[in-house]
């Protein structure tokens, strides 16, 4: 579908035929009508399926014919890190240039200077507020926040906010909107506790589905599968047969990230740490130079596998299995960007993880290589995830359950031409 078959006001379409956006993608073609009716909804859509201009695009729509409140938070925007609570700002700067909608982002790891912008920009009542949850909290009880106004509550990866313990935040948040505001999620999972806060903050939603993608084809994807210990042997010998650049190691907590860089850096490798406990200045400082070249290796949490655009990897490794088959996906599509779709996807397996890694490749419906281990590295385990299973606790995301009060819509990631 093209954008222009929607109920878009000229001026939008004016801002989507200035940035060469064309055609919808599955999500924005399902989401956009829903949105533009009024309807609460929780839409299911990993990284990379446009779904940020999903929501903006009927809100800023909404906004810009001029029937909400001057001077007035009219939407709120909550995301869970400030990465991509910027990257958000970005976009809506960008459909919104033909038409009179202002916004602020409002995120942490800034200095008094930044504050006081911020808070200038509640106080004056921008249009759009994008917020991570607790900065928005600290504005709101320092009472520099009026949310009375307020038509559209948004939230963007919801269940990374969840995982990250924002539930109270939401809500707190959530309990100072009128009871006239539409509230719209998105999340690229649908585990129960997303269910649960649906439930509590959607007014008889639209359920959609997107299927979440597989890897294209072109990114070569391999395995290790060795002891915990030898994870570290096999990372050296493997960075010592060339000058390892572009690379990302992705590893599962900020312990075992600071722990990882620090060794390789001891080995004299070209490494930075990419992690939540950084002020922003330093994560924007280590993002700009392993983009511009001058660190070779970025050693980092999931922080970086969803809402961060970086182009050229050559090769993610999985240091560690990743929670879940999704976030396996967000981490190796980081090498498939602006290459063509070609990459090297590499992933230690110790033996506690071979039941996780199983189900990741379950979730594939492929088999990944494993990569045969040099005798020099010692005895290694052999891949049996059956053995090695553990009980799985509560439902799979897939069982979670259906409320009656949703509808539900599903499809598959159809071939779509998104032109930027």
């Amino acid at each position: 579908m093209r954008f222009d078959e929607l109920q878009l006001e000229e001026e939008i379409l004016d801002g989507l035929d200035a940035m060469n956006f064309i055609e919808t993608t599955p999500v924005q073609e399902l989401t956009i009508p829903v949105i533009l009716e009024g309807k609460d909804i929780i839409a299911c859509a990993q990284t990379g399926t446009g779904k940020t201009a999903a929501y903006v695009l009927p809100v800023i729509n909404e906004l810009s014919k001029g029937e909400h409140p001057a001077n007035a938070i009219n939407a709120i925007i909550m995301a869970p890190t400030r990465e991509l609570a910027q990257q958000i700002d970005q976009q809506i700067e960008g459909f919104s240039y033909f038409i009179p909608v202002s916004a602020v982002a409002v995120y942490g790891g800034t200095d008094g200077i930044a504050w006081e912008q911020q808070k200038r920009g509640l106080e004056m009542g921008a249009d759009i507020v994008i917020a991570t949850p607790g900065r928005l909290l600290s504005h709101i009880k320092l009472g520099s926040v009026d949310l009375s106004q307020v038509s559209f509550f948004v939230l963007d990866e919801a269940d990374r906010m969840l995982d990250m313990g924002f539930y109270e935040d939401i809500m707190q948040v959530y309990k100072l909107l009128p009871p006239t505001c539409q509230s719209i999620m998105f999340s690229a999972t649908m585990p129960p506790k997303i269910r649960t806060l649906a439930q509590n903050i959607l007014k008889n939603p639209v359920e959609v589905e997107i299927a979440i993608s597989r890897p294209p084809e072109s990114i070569m994807q391999t395995a290790y599968i060795c002891y915990e210990t030898q994870k570290i042997s096999i990372l050296e010998d493997l960075f010592s047969q060339g000058r390892p650049q572009r690379v990302i190691i992705f590893s599962s907590s900020k312990m075992k990230v600071k722990e990882l860089a620090n060794t390789l850096k001891r080995m004299n490798f070209n490494v930075a740490p990419m992690h939540s406990d950084l002020e922003q200045s330093q994560r924007e400082e280590v993002m700009k130079e392993f983009k511009n070249g001058r660190i070779d290796i970025l050693v980092a949490t999931d922080v970086v596998s969803r809402g961060i655009d970086i182009n050229d990897i050559r090769l993610v490794i999985n240091f560690d299995i990743p929670h879940d088959p999704e976030d396996y996906v967000h981490r190796i599509g980081r090498t498939a960007r602006g290459t063509g779709g070609e990459g090297l996807a590499i992933t230690f397996v110790s033996t506690d993880e071979q039941a996780s890694f199983k189900r990741i490749e379950d979730f594939l419906q492929k088999t990944v290589y494993k990569i045969p281990i040099d005798p020099k590295f010692g005895e290694t385990p052999l891949y049996e995830p059956k053995k090695h299973a553990t009980p799985q606790r509560g439902r799979s995301r897939k069982d979670g359950g259906n409320r009656s009060s949703s509808k539900r819509t599903n499809t598959s990631n159809k071939s779509t031409t998104h032109k930027k």
